[in-house]
């Protein structure tokens, strides 16, 4: 059972990743988000990346704000990939993920399209996945403009980012206006039933049990009948999705709904490429990036992500 297993002694100690799931509510996560736009909304930070924010419009007439990251050299020809920051839904900013980006951007050039999507403490669900493919159609309607190929455009992000991630692409194969050619949903947030043994009871730190059910309640405002769209766990069809690649943890709550996640896409012939790190915590690789294991799961993550640039294309329908 993933709840006793010791933590990887390079990721023990840090006090406040600890703490964090024992205090997380939907008070702390809206002052969470202030404190994210204070200090990094609306600027990047990243010397690597070149930047530029755009704003189109829902249907109601608001506006989605769009971080746009690019290779700073001129570039032709390369993926698009929608990334979709984490957070439990509730928290978070596109510009959290800049070290992802540059990883990605290294490995091979590509435009990253990341919307600032509605959380669960302004808008519950369908706003976060309405926000999530509206940001992916505009990356299919304008990644040319960019210098993406149209055959390639791809989908990621991680923890709850990572639930959005599979949400899309159920969306975008049963829609069948944007074409797919790779997933990447890391230590993904899938299943608000909460029944697997990894999600009950667990203690870990930065995300455990009762983080979760707080945020799943967040998000979903008491749905009586929760889509496949909202919890993708719930999904009885995964046949047409694309490739995926994806790590997780093997002692956070995600650790046995990304692992049947990964069977139910290998019961239907699609390629998962799937690495579980012992003793890591949820969002390990992000909270402690500079320990051997983060390297370890970002050296994963980018070079599936380099063999996909090279084996995996998904031509658009009129294209």
């Amino acid at each position: 059972m993933a709840n006793s297993k010791e933590i990887a002694p390079e990721l023990k100690g840090n006090l406040l990743f600890k703490l964090f799931p024992l205090v997380y509510s939907k008070n702390l996560s809206k002052l969470a988000n202030k404190f994210l736009y204070r200090t990094r909304g609306g600027r990047v930070k990243s010397n690597q990346l070149h930047f530029e924010e755009r704003f189109i419009p829902r249907t109601d007439g608001s506006q989605l704000r769009l971080c746009i990251y690019r290779s700073k050299e001129p570039t032709k020809n390369t993926p698009g990939i929608l990334w979709l920051h984490g957070g439990g839904y509730s928290m978070g900013i596109p510009e959290m993920d800049e070290r992802t980006y540059e990883a990605l951007m290294a490995t091979r050039p590509c435009t990253i399209v990341a919307p600032d999507y509605r959380r669960s403490v302004d808008a519950p669900y369908p706003a976060a996945l309405e926000d999530s493919y509206l940001a992916l159609k505009w990356l299919k309607e304008q990644g040319e403009a960019y210098g993406c190929r149209l055959d390639q455009l791809m989908v990621g992000g991680n923890s709850a980012g990572g639930g959005l991630t599979v949400a899309v692409t159920l969306l975008a194969r049963d829609k069948q206006e944007v074409q797919l050619a790779y997933q990447m949903p890391l230590y993904p947030m899938l299943d608000d039933r909460m029944i697997t043994d990894s999600a009950k009871d667990n203690q870990a730190p930065v995300w455990n049990t009762r983080a979760n059910r707080i945020a799943w309640n967040l998000y979903l405002d008491e749905i009586a009948d929760v889509p496949s769209y909202a919890a993708p766990a719930r999904a009885t069809d995964y046949s047409g999705l694309p490739p995926a690649c994806t790590y997780v943890g093997d002692i956070e709550p995600f650790y046995d709904e990304t692992c049947q996640y990964v069977k139910n896409l290998e019961a239907v012939g699609i390629p998962v490429a799937f690495k579980v790190f012992q003793g890591a915590y949820h969002g390990f690789s992000q909270v402690n990036p500079n320990t051997q294991i983060a390297q370890d799961a970002f050296d994963f993550f980018v070079e599936n992500y380099r063999y996909a640039c090279e084996h995996y294309f998904a031509k658009q329908v009129g294209n």
